[in-house]
């Protein structure tokens, strides 16, 4: 399960993005790992989070796994910014990714990869935040969720999202999100990541 909000830059020094992502990895319902980082830092203003299955694609005979998927978008952005001595903004990096899930949806082995991208705009010094999922829709978003988890975190980031809000007031936003799935889901995740975006760069912070 991930989430993930911003909150605009009317004032330069506010504009941030926190994105946040379970760290289980299951198979089925066996816990694999507790330990698992999915949410990919692909540049130093940009984040990705990732959910799906383990090895789960719509192929039977060739699952591809969504690690598999999340590394080569890191490692392709990576090397866009060896050759060309400069990063992908967030809007190119996103209109990238959803062009990679719409061309594996189209093949015989598709991947099936619910993404969360995230960044912070050096150029325009804003914060940007796309949903996209496993059949290539992209779109744009103040706050966003995948997973089970989103059924609930949803509903309360629309109510408590708060565009003027402090990095401590989205923190608590956060944290109420994070709550509720406690309380709601019969097996909820036991632990989080915690990742901020801004014009400073990346860093983790513990809840």
């Amino acid at each position: 399960m991930q989430y993930s909000f911003i909150e605009p830059p009317w004032r330069p020094r506010k504009g941030y993005l926190i994105m946040a992502a379970d760290t289980t990895a299951a198979r089925s319902i066996v816990k694999m790992k507790v330990d698992e980082d999915k949410i990919k830092t692909l540049s130093p203003h940009l984040l990705m989070a990732y959910s799906g299955e383990p090895g789960k694609s719509l192929s039977l005979k060739d699952p591809r796994d969504t690690v598999q998927f999340a590394e080569y978008v890191e490692r392709n952005i990576r090397l866009y910014q060896i050759r060309n001595l400069y990063p992908l903004r967030p809007a190119a990096a996103a209109s990238w990714i959803r062009r990679a899930l719409a061309d594996s949806i189209r093949s015989r082995k598709p991947y099936v990869v619910n993404l969360l991208l995230g960044g912070y705009d050096t150029a325009t010094h804003e914060p940007h935040l796309y949903w996209v999922d496993y059949l290539g829709t992209m779109t744009e978003v103040p706050f966003a969720a995948h997973g089970y988890g989103a059924y609930f975190a949803l509903s309360l980031l629309d109510r408590y999202h708060n565009p003027e809000a402090t990095l401590e007031e989205g923190l608590e936003t956060l944290k109420r999100c994070l709550d509720e799935v406690s309380k709601r889901l019969v097996v909820s995740p036991s632990k989080y990541k915690v990742k901020i975006v801004d014009k400073d760069g990346v860093r983790e912070i513990e809840l």
